[in-house]
């Protein structure tokens, strides 16, 4: 590795719904745009999931329930939600996802707005699984469970 690159896992840890399909979608994204793996993931209904979201330093006692049904990134000890963590998400991919970031100047309110309201379809639009993905031998080790 360069000076320039990261180690895998330094981008954070993505949490996601694991039965989602616009979920799965999302995350398959995020591994073609992260050749560097800087990202690890876990489905929300892992147990690894679950012992972050018990984690007291990482303060999740403070959102509501509704809050964590969406993409979360905890990076460097700071925990990102909803577009929030998208924008963290796609500031560090390669390619054009980077540009996306221009959003931030949306305010958040109008952001996790639009993001609340996909996620409300998200089910109806996209469908969903009986199980959380399996993710293929080649990105294996990039899930944690």
């Amino acid at each position: 590795m360069t000076g320039n690159e990261k180690d895998p896992g330094d981008g954070g840890i993505i949490l996601f719904d694991g039965v989602c399909n616009l979920c799965e979608r999302s995350v398959q994204f995020i591994i073609r745009h992260d050749p560097d793996a800087k990202f690890m993931f876990a489905p929300l209904q892992s147990v690894y999931a679950r012992k972050l979201l018990e984690d007291p330093e990482l303060g999740f006692e403070e959102f509501q329930a509704g809050d964590l049904d969406s993409f979360v990134l905890i990076a460097a000890g700071k925990v990102n939600l909803r577009s929030d963590a998208w924008l963290s998400i796609c500031r560090q991919l390669d390619g054009w996802p980077g540009l996306l970031r221009v959003f931030q100047v949306v305010p958040r309110f109008i952001r996790d707005a639009v993001y609340d309201f996909i996620g409300r379809h998200r089910y109806q639009w996209f469908g969903k699984k009986p199980q959380c993905m399996i993710p293929t031998p080649d990105i294996q080790r990039r899930f944690k469970q």
